[in-house]
């Protein structure tokens, strides 16, 4: 996810996606009326639930593909969804990055009562940056990646604690995408590889591991850091405004509108992306997007600075619980 790649988008492209998009938007209001909304209850977020697996994962250190590291800690996510969700597996797929090498990536899936034909969608990715190319010193070292990957995990995963006090009827797929920030850095010396990130999203956006339509998916990254500003993303307003809405507006009612911003920003090249270019689900991404900056991204996104002292717990509390009342609104709409 590099600064052009990643970022900047001309307001014709959003236009145009609007426009080419349009027969493939689902309508996503909920069916329940807004005193009866009102009346949900939802499952207290554990923000410092988030916050400890976000440093679980930082203490494998880096999880860069075919790293010991990386596989460790793919094999404590798969257990950690095991515990917590009703099924729980790894989507195996290999895949040639920019540089040449030959990697065995892994998209770690859950799953909450996987035969309901009802599905609704979270995810984020699990693996970190092979290099610092945005800092100053070490460029060619790994990052750590606490809010870029870590963050978005930990959310989830919290998320999942959560929801066993008081099990959603409906389906729920929380999909870890493997080998999203291993994307191709300005001079890198290769020659130009197209869609060099987002490659667990890809692959999986072309072979979904569930036989039932999924209706929408959030995607979330870079979701922990200090003075996170969520933006309204293009890619997001393009194929799926209405959900956007429902999400920004649960945030205002919990009292989360200092995060989530009503400002649109630019499109991102994510995994969402994919999910819905490809596979045609509706998906946003919470992403945290700065206002008015030459750079869209915090100052120690792909830098070594993103550790754990990167992490604002408050942050944490705005995406996990607003997450929440979407989905037991959800599931109140089709009970």
């Amino acid at each position: 996810m590099y600064l052009l790649n990643k970022i900047t988008v001309v307001f014709s492209l959003v236009f145009f996606l609007f426009c080419s998009c349009e027969d493939s938007k689902q309508v996503l209001q909920p069916d329940a009326d807004e005193e009866t909304i009102a009346k949900i209850e939802t499952p207290n977020f554990n923000n410092q639930l988030a916050y400890d697996f976000i440093q679980k994962q930082v203490n494998f250190g880096p999880r860069v593909p075919s790293t010991s590291s990386h596989e460790a800690c793919a094999q404590w996510l798969l257990s950690m969804m095991k515990s917590l969700s009703d099924t729980a597996f790894i989507q195996i797929f290999k895949t040639t990055t920019f540089d040449g090498k030959k990697h065995k990536g892994k998209n770690i899936i859950a799953q909450i009562n996987p035969s309901n034909p009802h599905r609704i969608m979270f995810s984020a990715h699990w693996d970190t940056r092979p290099f610092a190319d945005q800092d100053s010193k070490d460029q060619k070292k790994p990052i750590l990646g606490a809010n870029d990957g870590g963050s978005g995990v930990g959310v989830l995963l919290a998320l999942l604690d959560a929801m066993k006090s008081q099990k959603p009827t409906i389906g729920i797929d929380i999909v870890f995408f493997d080998i999203e920030d291993y994307g191709q850095p300005e001079n890198s010396g290769f020659p130009e590889m197209k869609d060099s990130y987002c490659l667990g999203s890809q692959f999986w956006a072309k072979n979904i591991h569930t036989p039932h339509t999924i209706r929408y998916g959030v995607l979330l990254d870079m979701v922990g850091g200090f003075g996170a500003t969520f933006l309204k993303e293009g890619y997001s307003m393009a194929y799926a405004p209405n959900l956007v809405q429902r999400v920004w507006s649960h945030a205002s009612d919990l009292g989360y509108s200092g995060f989530f911003s009503y400002k649109e920003g630019p499109a991102i090249t994510d995994d969402h992306t994919y999910v819905n270019s490809l596979a045609r689900i509706p998906t946003i991404d919470i992403i945290h997007l700065q206002e008015n900056q030459n750079n869209a991204f915090a100052s120690y996104w792909h830098t070594h600075n993103d550790n754990m002292a990167s992490v604002d717990k408050n942050a944490l509390k705005a995406v996990g619980q607003t997450l929440l009342r979407l989905i037991y609104e959800e599931n109140k709409s089709v009970n």
